[in-house]
């Protein structure tokens, strides 16, 4: 991470010297000492993305359900991809990023095409698979690449900065510390022992990172679910940690239901570009926040092994449907692991053998509340707001089209539409200013195709 050596762990600098080599064969394949890593660094990463992402093993099937999906056979379809394409983005891509079921592609599946135009769940499911099928070809392509190469550097530091405000919002909501209000949007959350667990949590995960303790992430969570297993039993509050069982079998009942051929309407082709869309240019942000804040990046500046990457959450949303589920893509969770010093695709290894036991032992998962994961979110935010510094903000020109990507991905509560209008206002600002031949072909497809997502969208 590019943030002050005095908030960041002793393994999350890609320069340390490695103080054990790995096995020969894992340091070949993934580059662990090439990249300055270790092996215990990698795994403390893989765990740490995992206990920052795995909410979405029964956040997932909570929203899907709604659609008509049985819980039970969406908890399992999640489990499935997130353990194939996390898997897959590890060998393949080589990257230590973590790949599941979106929730803003879960709330668009759900809300908007089973609840909104009727859909019935099994040809939203094709719309999915269809929306996955266009993304691969865009990712065979070098149109990813086009795309980043016409991104002004202005918009690639504010992608990185916005994520960090959207993740840190996430936590801050996870915890309650943010809620929602009728007069004012938002505010703070009853100042109960939930709150205070979360606070406390905070604090001392802050004071971890500071002191460089090696696992400082997982030290925090760990310390923050030990906290509140006791909290609300002392004060009588609602119980926090509650055990819930042990084991369950998995539930395939909604595996290969998805409807390809009903989904091959003209009236869908909007849900199936604005999926494509959400997905593409998601997957492209996450991709360059994480690279830029951790230094990911291939000889020319770009994402490391870019294309591959894509290919991986393009394989992923394909497959999602069939097994039931809305489309998987790249989780920004993953840069607890980054901020850990993961460097390699041997993180995302871990992180897919992690969801796999969950097949049966799901119930576990109800040990770490949401406010136990919610600090290390709210660091993570922190540590990618590092570029904010490198932003032109003397010029107006770069400046505006940055804050506007930055501040909106947090109150519209989607990195897509932040995106969308940091492409449009920089677009038209340098049109209206004469400076046309700044703005690049893929920069002009870029607008032009956030206005057509933002009116199909509505």
């Amino acid at each position: 991470m590019q943030h002050s050596s005095s908030a960041r762990p002793a393994d999350v600098t890609a320069g340390d010297v490695p103080q054990a080599a790995p096995a020969p064969w894992l340091d070949t394949w993934f580059g662990v000492s090439r990249r300055g890593s270790t092996l215990k660094t990698e795994i403390l990463a893989g765990i740490a993305s995992f206990l920052a992402g795995m909410y979405i093993i029964v956040v997932n099937p909570a929203v899907l359900s709604d659609a008509g999906i049985p819980f039970s056979a969406a908890l399992s379809a999640t489990v499935l991809i997130s353990f194939m394409s996390s898997l897959a983005m590890g060998l393949y891509a080589r990257n230590p990023i973590l790949v599941a079921p979106g929730m803003g592609m879960n709330a668009l599946f759900t809300y908007t095409l089973v609840l909104g135009a009727g859909l019935t769940w099994q040809v939203a499911l094709g719309c999915v698979f269809w929306s996955g099928v266009m993304f691969a070809v865009l990712a065979m392509f070098n149109v990813r690449k086009a795309i980043i190469e016409a991104i002004p550097l202005s918009l690639r530091y504010a992608i990185t900065c916005g994520i960090g405000l959207f993740i840190t919002f996430i936590g801050l909501q996870n915890a309650g510390f943010i809620v929602g209000s009728d007069a004012t949007l938002v505010t703070l959350g009853n100042m109960d022992t939930s709150l205070a667990t979360f606070f406390l949590g905070l604090v001392a995960t802050g004071v971890f990172v500071i002191l460089r303790f090696n696992g400082a992430l997982i030290m925090g969570i760990a310390l923050t679910t030990l906290l509140a297993a006791p909290m609300g039993r002392l004060w009588g509050d609602e119980v926090m940690v509650a055990w819930n069982g042990l084991a369950a079998w998995p539930d395939f009942g909604a595996v290969m239901q998805v409807d390809i051929v009903g989904a091959l309407k003209v009236a869908y082709l909007p849900f199936i570009f604005v999926m494509l869309f959400t997905n593409f240019f998601d997957a492209l942000s996450c991709f360059m926040a994480l690279s830029e804040s951790a230094n990911l990046k291939d000889k020319d500046g770009n994402p490391r092994h870019l294309k591959r990457s894509m290919t991986v959450d393009a394989f992923a949303s394909m497959i999602a449907a069939p097994l039931g589920t809305s489309a998987a893509q790249t989780f920004i969770e993953s840069g607890a692991g980054v901020a850990q010093g993961g460097r390699t695709g041997l993180v995302a290894v871990v992180i897919a053998l992690l969801f796999l036991p969950f097949l049966f032992l799901s119930p576990l998962l109800s040990l770490v509340p949401g406010i136990a994961t919610a600090p290390a979110l709210v660091l993570v935010g922190l540590f990618m707001m590092a570029p904010i510094g490198k932003i032109d903000w003397q010029h107006f020109d770069q400046a505006l089209p940055a804050f506007l990507a930055i501040i909106l991905m947090p109150l519209t509560y989607s990195i897509t539409l932040g995106i969308a209008f940091g492409f449009m206002s920089f677009v038209l600002i340098k049109a209206a200013t004469g400076r046309i031949g700044e703005i690049k072909p893929a920069m002009w497809v870029s607008a032009a195709l956030s206005v057509l997502m933002l009116l199909t969208a509505q």
